[in-house]
């Protein structure tokens, strides 16, 4: 999958320094699904919009998880949260930063397997 032209998207480097996190802390943000990562060109790659406020993403992990029981491998899920959605107006991923945790988890939970 390409990644997405509306999202940019930022080294372990640049979200370490952002978040003020030692890059073992931002790891262990990224296997608990605090934040989705992607691996580009040998380096991983974190999404921006994952970064809200100076922290991770609120509700991110949760629905993360709910994606990836439902069905979902973990690139899938971080596709799905990235992508427009026509029901949100937004990217899902867009609309948990605007606090819109429960209609994104419902349309989540209908796509699950």
């Amino acid at each position: 999958m390409e990644n997405s032209p509306a999202h940019e998207w930022l080294t372990f480097a640049q979200v370490s320094e952002q978040l003020g996190l030692s890059p073992s802390r931002l790891r262990r943000l990224v296997e608990d699904r605090a934040l989705l990562a992607r691996r580009r060109d040998g380096q991983w790659l974190i999404p921006e919009v994952f970064i809200h406020e100076g922290a991770p993403l609120n509700h991110l992990a949760g629905t993360a998880t709910l994606l990836i029981d439902g069905g979902f491998s973990e690139e899938g899920a971080l596709d799905w949260l990235l992508e427009d959605n026509d029901a949100l107006g937004v990217s899902p991923a867009v609309a948990l930063s605007q606090g819109r945790k429960t209609e994104v988890r419902r349309i989540a939970q209908a796509l699950a397997l």
